[in-house]
C-alpha cells in the first residue's frame, strides 16, 4: 500500500478511536461557534460499486475471500464511483468590529476518487480468465489522488441588512502530491480464447507529481483557492422562519512544478510470450524485455513539465425551516466538481433540548446510493462540541451497504 495512504489511514484510525462540519467548510459552522478557535475533522469513504466490508480490508488490511468479492460484484454497474476524503484543520474567527469577524486557518486536505467499469473491477479481483475470447472494457476510467495544505485568511460580515451573512476567504495552497489517470475511448484488454495472447489498446493520460520529493514540507506545487458564503433568513408559508445558505469552497487550482511528469498513449501492445531455450538463457537482456517499466515507456510519451490542475470544488445549498423552538428541518443539495461525484440531495431534521442538539441525516447520491446518519452537538456559552456521521450504514451493515464517515468539531469560544 502507498506510504501516504498508510499515513492517512493511521490518522483516521487515531481520530476514530478518540472521537468540522461534514461539508468541509468553516463558514457553515459559524452560526454555532461564532468567534472561536476550533479543531475540525471531516472523513468519509464510499463507493456505489464496492461494499464497506471490502473497502475496510483495502484500507486497514485483511484477507479478501471469494465471498467478499462476490458480495461487492452484486452492486456493480457498467460505470461505478469511489471516493475518499480526509480534511482536518485549525480555524479561528476573531473579532473585527461589530459587523464582521476575521477568519484565519491552517488546513490539510487529502482526496482520492475514481470512476471504474465493471470489467476493471473484475480484472483487478478475478484476473482475465473470464474474458477468454472476449474484450474487457477499460474506457472512461478515472483516478484522481491529491494532497495539499493551505493557509487561509478571510472575513464574515454577520450583520448585512441587519440579518444576512456574507463570508469570503482566500487561501495560499502548497501542493504535496498528485496522481491523475484518465482512460479514453477504445481503452481495452483482449484475451485470446486459449489465453496465449493479450492485446492491450492503450488510450490514456497520466500525470504524477515529483515522486522523489514527497513529504509534508515539500513544494511540488503552488496554488490558490477561494471560499464564498451567503446566508439569509426569510419568511415563508412553511414554519415560523426559513434560512437559506449557499456555500462554495475550494474554488481554485494548483500549479505543479517542472519535475512533475505527464504521460500519454494511444497505441496497441500485443503480448504472446517469450521463447526461452533453457534456464541458462535467462540473461539480463531477456529479463529487461519483460520489465514492466520498459514496457510502459514504450507505450507512453513521458515528458517533464509544469501544468495546472483544478482542485475539487465543493458546493452546498441548504434551506432550513424552523417549525418551532425545538424542531427544524434542513433540505440540502451538494455537488463536488472535479471529483467523480454524483449530485447529492439530503434532509436533516433537528431537535434542540437545552444545550443539546440531536440531528438525523438521510441522503442519496455522491459516492454511494443511500446515506443514513446522525449527530449530536453540545453548545454552551464557552464551548461547542459536535460529533456525527452522515454514513452510519457502513459501520452497522458493512457487507450489505456502502459508505462510512465521521465528522468532529471542538471549538473554544472567545469574545
Amino acid at each position: 500500500m502507498n506510504t501516504n495512504i498508510k499515513i492517512l489511514l493511521c490518522f483516521f484510525v487515531f481520530y476514530y478511536s478518540s472521537i468540522k462540519s461534514q461539508y468541509n467548510t468553516e463558514f457553515i459552522n459559524y452560526a454555532n461557534i461564532g468567534r472561536s478557535v476550533s479543531v475540525n475533522l471531516d472523513a468519509d469513504v464510499g463507493s456505489n460499486g464496492i461494499n464497506s466490508a471490502l473497502i475496510n480490508k483495502f484500507i486497514f488490511g485483511g484477507h479478501i475471500d471469494s465471498a467478499d468479492k462476490a458480495q461487492s460484484s452484486k452492486l456493480l454497474r457498467a460505470s461505478n464511483n469511489f471516493g475518499l476524503n480526509l480534511n482536518y484543520d485549525v480555524s479561528a474567527f476573531i473579532k473585527g468590529n461589530k459587523k464582521f469577524d476575521f477568519l484565519f486557518g491552517l488546513k490539510n486536505q487529502q482526496v482520492l476518487n475514481a470512476t471504474y467499469t465493471r470489467d476493471f473491477f473484475n480484472l483487478m479481483f478475478y484476473g482475465n480468465k473470464m474474458y477468454a475470447g472476449s474484450t474487457a472494457n477499460l474506457a472512461y476510467c478515472n483516478v484522481n489522488a491529491l494532497r495539499f495544505q493551505e493557509v487561509k485568511i478571510g472575513a464574515i460580515m454577520h450583520s448585512v441588512d441587519s440579518v444576512a451573512k456574507i463570508g469570503v476567504s482566500l487561501s495560499f495552497i502548497k501542493g504535496e502530491q498528485l496522481f491523475y489517470l484518465k482512460t479514453n475511448k477504445n481503452s481495452s484488454l483482449f484475451t485470446s480464447s486459449d489465453g496465449s495472447e493479450l492485446q492491450f489498446n492503450s488510450n490514456f493520460n497520466l500525470a504524477v507529481s515529483d515522486t522523489n520529493n514527497k513529504n509534508l514540507t515539500t513544494f511540488n506545487g503552488v496554488g490558490a483557492s477561494a471560499d464564498i458564503f451567503f446566508e439569509t433568513p426569510y419568511k415563508s408559508k412553511l414554519g415560523k422562519l426559513s434560512i437559506l445558505t449557499v456555500n462554495a469552497n475550494n474554488i481554485g487550482f494548483i500549479h505543479w512544478r517542472n519535475n512533475s511528469v505527464q504521460y500519454s498513449s494511444d497505441s496497441t501492445l500485443r503480448f504472446n510470450g517469450y521463447n526461452i531455450k533453457n534456464i541458462f538463457d535467462l540473461k539480463d537482456s531477456t529479463l529487461n524485455r519483460i520489465n514492466s517499466d520498459s514496457a510502459f515507456k514504450k507505450l507512453a510519451n513521458a515528458r517533464k513539465e509544469n501544468f495546472n490542475v483544478n482542485i475539487p470544488t465543493n458546493l452546498v445549498i441548504i434551506n432550513k425551516i424552523i417549525w418551532s423552538h425545538p424542531f427544524s428541518t434542513s433540505f440540502g443539495f451538494r455537488y463536488i466538481f472535479n471529483a467523480n461525484y454524483k449530485p447529492y440531495v439530503f434532509i436533516e431534521p433537528e431537535y434542540k433540548y437545552k444545550m443539546l442538539t440531536f440531528g438525523f441525516h438521510a441522503g442519496y447520491g455522491g459516492y454511494v446510493r443511500l446515506n443514513v446518519g446522525a449527530s449530536i452537538m453540545y453548545n454552551t456559552p464557552k464551548w461547542c462540541i459536535r460529533i456525527g456521521s452522515n454514513s452510519l450504514q457502513g459501520f452497522i451493515l458493512p457487507k450489505y451497504s456502502t459508505g462510512q464517515g465521521l465528522f468532529f468539531s471542538l471549538a473554544k469560544k472567545i469574545k
